[in-house]
C-alpha cells in the first residue's frame, strides 16, 4: 500500500468522479484508474461500486476512507515536522537593524542563537527604520528591528515592541561633564556643539526633534558619521552625542555617560516582519530569542 493509492482513493471518495479526480491530483485518468485497482487488489476488495455509471463507496471503501485520510495527515505533519527540523540545521535568516542595536543589542543575542544552531547563516543589513522598511516590503529581509512608530507610508507589517530603551548624552572623559548635577537636559544642549549622526539614523530625527520642541536648532561641530565615527569624534572632544544606553555601555571608559534629566528621551525597538508573508522557521526561531532576550534587556 502506498501514499500515493491512498491519496488518488481519497480524490476519488471526495470528488465521486475518476475523471474529477485525475484533475485535482494532476495525473491522467488512466494512471489513476490503474493505481486504484492496484490497491483494490492489495487489500483484497473492491473499494467503488460503479453501476450505471456512478461511484459509490463499498463498505469496505466506507471503512478506509477515515483511515486513508488520517495516514495521509500522518504523512503530511511527519513531514512537516521534519522540514522544521531540517530548516534549523541549515538554511540562512536575513536580519535588518539599526546601526545602535547592531552594537549594542545584537552582539550577545546572535552569539546566543548561533549557539543553539550553528548551522544557521546570519546575514545582516543596517540601515535606518526608513531604509528597512523598504527592505521588508520589497522580500529583502525576513526580519528587522525597527525604531516605532514606522513611517506613515509604511506596507503592511506586523511589528512586535520588543524594549523600550532611554538615550544618554556621551562626552570625552577627559573634558568637563555637560548639564549640572549629573544631568543633562535637553535645554543644556543649546549651543552645546554636537557630534551628529548622518542622515537617515533614528537617532538624529529623534534628538533634532527634542531640540526643535526645546526652541532652537542643535550646533554641530562634526555632521553625518556612522555610529563607530561618532563615538571616535566624541572621544576625541569635538562635542557630545545622544546615544542608546545600550550603546553607551559599550563605549568604554574613555567616554563618560551623563542621563537626560527627566522626562528624558527613550526609544521604541520592535520587531517587523511582512504581514503577508510567514517568516521561515529559522526566523521564527531567532525573533524567540530576540523577544526573549531582548525585554530582558528592556526590563533591567
Amino acid at each position: 500500500m502506498q501514499f500515493q493509492q491512498l491519496a488518488y482513493f481519497v480524490a476519488v471518495a471526495e470528488a465521486r468522479h475518476f475523471t474529477r479526480a485525475a484533475e485535482e491530483v494532476h495525473v491522467s485518468q488512466p494512471s489513476l484508474s490503474q493505481q486504484i485497482k492496484a490497491l483494490e487488489s492489495e487489500l483484497g476488495a473492491e473499494l467503488f461500486s460503479r453501476a450505471r455509471g456512478n461511484i459509490a463507496l463499498t463498505d469496505a471503501g466506507e471503512a478506509l476512507l477515515p483511515l486513508a485520510r488520517r495516514i495521509l495527515a500522518d504523512a503530511d505533519t511527519a513531514r512537516h515536522e521534519v522540514q522544521e527540523l531540517v530548516q534549523l540545521r541549515r538554511g540562512r535568516i536575513r536580519l535588518g537593524a539599526t546601526p545602535s542595536l547592531c552594537t549594542g543589542l545584537l552582539p550577545d543575542v546572535l552569539r546566543a542563537f548561533h549557539d543553539l544552531h550553528p548551522g544557521i547563516q546570519l546575514l545582516l543589513e543596517e540601515g535606518g527604520s526608513h531604509d528597512l522598511v523598504r527592505q521588508l516590503a520589497r522580500g529583502a529581509l525576513d526580519l528587522a528591528l525597527v525604531v516605532l512608530p514606522l513611517p506613515a507610508a509604511s506596507p503592511a507589517l506586523t511589528t512586535v515592541e520588543l524594549l523600550h530603551e532611554d538615550l544618554v548624552v556621551v562626552s570625552s572623559a577627559a573634558g568637563p561633564a555637560p548639564g549640572r548635577k549629573g544631568r543633562v537636559r535637553i535645554a543644556d544642549l543649546q549651543g552645546e556643539p554636537l557630534v551628529m549622526f548622518r542622515h537617515g539614523y533614528d537617532l538624529r530625527e529623534l534628538t533634532v526633534a527634542a531640540c526643535r520642541a526645546e526652541g532652537f536648532e542643535p550646533s554641530y561641530t562634526v555632521e553625518g558619521g556612522e555610529l563607530d565615527a561618532v563615538l571616535g569624534f566624541v572621544r576625541a572632544g569635538l562635542g557630545v552625542a545622544v546615544v542608546p544606553s545600550m550603546v553607551a555601555n559599550r563605549a568604554g571608559h574613555d567616554l563618560r555617560t551623563t542621563p537626560l534629566a527627566s522626562p528624558g528621551l527613550r526609544r521604541t525597538i520592535a520587531l517587523a516582519h511582512r504581514s503577508d508573508v510567514a517568516p521561515p522557521r529559522a526566523a521564527r526561531e531567532l525573533q524567540r530569542v530576540l523577544l526573549e532576550r531582548g525585554r530582558g534587556v528592556g526590563a533591567g
